[in-house]
């Protein structure tokens, strides 16, 4: 794919980008020319090489990575403004952190986890970072696009079929209330140049929310490689996208975002 000449010195702050979903769409951002904020929860080997990777594409200069509990209010405005320390301005949030079902069940994908039998606290932390990490992180980063005019949030969600699936709460519903949200932002945000759009890979990816396994693979019997969020998320981060807001974008199907909207069912009627 063409390097698009509006990602060259572009800003991209993505939470959860050390891994998974998130190192994929920071290293296809980084070799199209952007400059990257990365967030991880810790101090990890993993955040270590995140950085590495991207710092040897994009340059040290423009690469930031960052510990942040993306459900901490005071974390999320020191994420804020160290990439805006560093970088000046924020163009793109990509909301990727998340956590999956093995903090309820490690044999999810292949034996229903029952609600009733959660653990309280693995439940708290599934809704906390799936829910309340967007919502934290958009509210603070949003003042600084309207103050620019520009601005793009990409929140990342999963399958329709996830969101109701016997056994994945609550992760699936918690990515429905992503949604949900994410088309109410879009309408706030209306005409202030600054859009709002879901990108999912389209089934089962793989990366660390699913349990290890030899044979690892999503309830649907699939397993999707990471880079199916590569072409989608360089559009949405490109000035080819302006003024699309309100969408919901499939990785897999990627062919053109025409190929990959999914319009045909209208919000709220996923049940």
């Amino acid at each position: 794919m063409p390097r698009d000449p509006s990602l060259v010195g572009r800003v991209v702050l993505i939470t959860g980008g050390v891994r998974g979903l998130g190192r994929e769409m920071a290293v296809a951002l980084a070799e199209s020319g952007c400059r990257l904020c990365v967030t991880g929860t810790s101090q990890s080997e993993a955040l270590q090489q995140a950085e590495a990777e991207i710092s040897s594409i994009a340059g040290r200069q423009n690469t930031l990575a960052i510990v942040a509990d993306v459900t901490s209010p005071q974390a999320v405005e020191r994420t804020t403004s160290a990439c805006l320390d560093h970088f000046g301005h924020i163009d793109v949030l990509v909301n990727n952190a998340g956590r999956g079902m093995r903090l309820i069940s490690e044999t999810f994908n292949t034996s229903p986890a029952s609600f009733w039998k959660s653990d309280i606290d693995g439940w708290r932390n599934i809704v906390d970072v799936n829910v309340n990490g967007p919502f934290l992180m958009a509210r603070s980063v949003v003042p600084h696009m309207l103050e620019r005019g520009f601005g793009k949030i990409v929140n990342i969600s999963t399958s329709d079929q996830t969101m109701v699936r016997a056994g994945y709460s609550p992760y699936g519903p918690s990515k429905a209330f992503l949604e949900a949200a994410s088309r109410i932002w879009s309408r706030d945000l209306a005409d202030s140049g600054v859009d709002v759009n879901v990108l999912l890979p389209g089934g089962a990816a793989d990366t660390d929310l699913l349990p290890p396994a030899p044979d690892k693979k999503g309830a649907d019997g699939n397993l999707l490689s990471p880079a199916v969020m590569r072409e989608a998320i360089l559009w949405l981060a490109s000035d080819a996208s302006n003024g699309q807001t309100g969408g919901r974008y499939i990785g897999r199907f990627w062919d053109g975002p025409d190929a990959a909207r999914d319009d045909s069912i209208e919000k709220p009627r996923i049940m």
